[in-house]
């Protein structure tokens, strides 16, 4: 580990002169101060099932159907995205055992490619897709309670309040214990299953009674343009996004070499499961051009089907939007933590407490960002701009898969997939990336690669030439006092495995 400059300057002492003996912590214990495996294979699945059921469900079907043009194309558009998430799962499920570090993608292109790479990958992802897609969900939650009030025009400001106050609550829950934050997403998982299965059992019965017409229009009207089934694309990997959330926590989940893979596949399979029947059942009610007009999809299901219960649905879209968000968070400031233990972003942002062993800092890094996201009012646009930007580093983290297979062909690999298994991704990634560039370039595609490649303005000066000189010292060492946080170095594998993984021949 490098030389520390901070409260733990020098040889790591074990007291530190002028600080209060509350916040006194013994450095030379790597076990004291580091991120604790407190996830297993139930709130693992927990954690995949319950981030990418959130607010895509409930709105992302008006987009699939907008862009597809038709009712059959939109199932075969919402199928495929199942299948392609279940690539990307099992391409990173090898990845993740082969590199058992929390971050997904970033220690991947840190190992496969170039140091740059995986910061352009951190600075895009800090910046721009996880606070997006927090600040995305937590729009939703709070337009969903609008539903619940009534107010002269449109609601902007009260909607924006209720989303930072939502933000502001899941940072506190992340900050405060992450077996906390573990067990909320466990319940808000089955909470949130429970009420899609009260759709999709309204579904089954609409179409018992005969409720067929719209789903008997199939494939009338397709748009076939390559434009238009990359976005059609885009809202339904929006409505998957986040398969990967568990390769964010690698270093938190219990035997990561059994419950890693295995928490992927079955949580990407029950979802695409569960959004195929739940657009089935949307299209037993809702005629094409009704779901098209609909602000609230789920809601207006709601009011077709259950009467006077319909306020059933905005409630359970309130408990599925939380529970995303809070996996949204949970995942994304351990990117932050990742980039910034290996010097991409400010070290202390690395920093764990010392008492609740949580990357505070890091944690209220993502929030802080999320905040400044939920000004924008079109989340459309926020929609395109966050899945460009994903798809980019998906087709590189396949990439990486394909790259590692030489590099390190002598390595041990609890999971090996088929090696069509990357390519067909990266395909497909690099499809939806080229695609809408080529026949319908957007402006938010443009923002993206500025976002993207703006990143190097930093990198140059402050990662590869250190301009900062310790100018951010002071800034530190007062950031540690306050958060009572300390750093977190990272075990080696060697070690890692001989205390908490079980290697998968030993598994019973």
């Amino acid at each position: 580990m490098a030389e520390r400059r901070h409260v733990h300057h020098g040889e790591m002492s074990d007291t530190v002169d002028g600080v209060d003996d509350e916040v006194r912590i013994d450095y030379k214990s790597t076990d004291q101060v580091r991120l604790k495996r407190n996830i297993g294979f139930i709130s693992g699945s927990s954690f995949i099932v319950g981030s990418i059921i959130g607010s895509g469900i409930f709105i992302s079907p008006k987009g699939v159907l907008r862009e597809a043009q038709s009712v059959g194309f939109s199932m075969v558009v919402w199928a495929v995205g199942g299948l392609l998430s279940l690539l990307g799962a099992l391409t990173y499920a090898e990845l993740g055992t082969l590199i058992p570090k929390s971050g997904a993608e970033y220690p991947y292109l840190f190992e496969a490619m170039h140091p740059i790479v995986a910061y352009l990958f951190a600075w895009t992802k800090v910046v721009v897709t996880q606070p997006s897609s927090l600040a995305i969900v937590c729009l939703t939650f709070a337009e969903y309670v609008a539903t619940f009030m009534d107010y002269c025009g449109s609601p902007q400001i009260p909607v924006k309040l209720i989303a930072a106050l939502v933000i502001l609550t899941i940072c506190i829950i992340n900050c405060y214990d992450t077996s906390l934050a573990s067990s909320i997403q466990v319940i808000f998982t089955v909470a949130k299953l429970f009420a899609l299965g009260i759709i999709v059992v309204g579904g089954i019965v609409r179409m018992a009674q005969g409720h067929l017409s719209v789903l008997q229009t199939g494939f009338k009207g397709t748009k076939s343009s390559p434009a238009s089934v990359a976005l059609a694309f885009y809202s339904a990997m929006w409505a998957y996004d986040l398969w990967n959330n568990l390769n964010y926590l690698t270093e938190e989940l219990k035997n990561p070499f059994v419950n890693l893979p295995r928490a992927n596949v079955f949580g990407i399979l029950l979802v695409t499961v569960i959004y195929m029947l739940a657009n089935i059942s949307y299209f037993t009610v809702l005629t094409a051009d009704e779901l098209l007009k609909s602000d609230a999809v789920a809601v207006d299901w709601g009011k077709g089907v259950l009467g006077m219960a319909w306020f059933i649905i905005p409630i359970s879209v309130l408990i599925s939007t939380f529970g995303a968000a809070n996996g949204v968070c949970f995942a994304g400031s351990r990117v932050v933590y990742c980039a910034a233990r290996e010097g991409h972003l400010p070290e202390v942002l690395s920093y764990i407490h010392c008492k609740r062993f949580t990357p505070v800092l890091s944690i209220i890094f993502t929030c802080s960002i999320a905040m400044l996201m939920i000004i924008p009012s079109d989340v459309g646009g926020l929609i395109d701009f966050f899945s460009f930007a994903s798809w980019i580093f998906y087709a590189l983290t396949a990439l990486a898969l394909i790259i590692l297979r030489f590099t390190r062909r002598n390595d041990h690999r609890p999971i090996k997939v088929f090696i069509l298994i990357p390519v067909v991704f990266f395909l497909v990634s690099a499809f939806l990336v080229i695609a809408p560039i080529v026949q319908d370039p957007r402006i938010e595609i443009l923002y993206a690669l500025f976002f993207i490649l703006g990143g190097l303005v930093l990198y140059f000066p402050f990662v590869c030439f250190k301009l900062d000189r310790g100018c951010f010292d002071c800034v530190t060492t007062v950031l540690q006092l306050i958060c009572e946080c300390a750093p977190s170095p990272y075990v080696p594998d060697d070690k890692e495995q001989s205390r908490d993984i079980i290697h998968p021949t030993q598994a019973t």
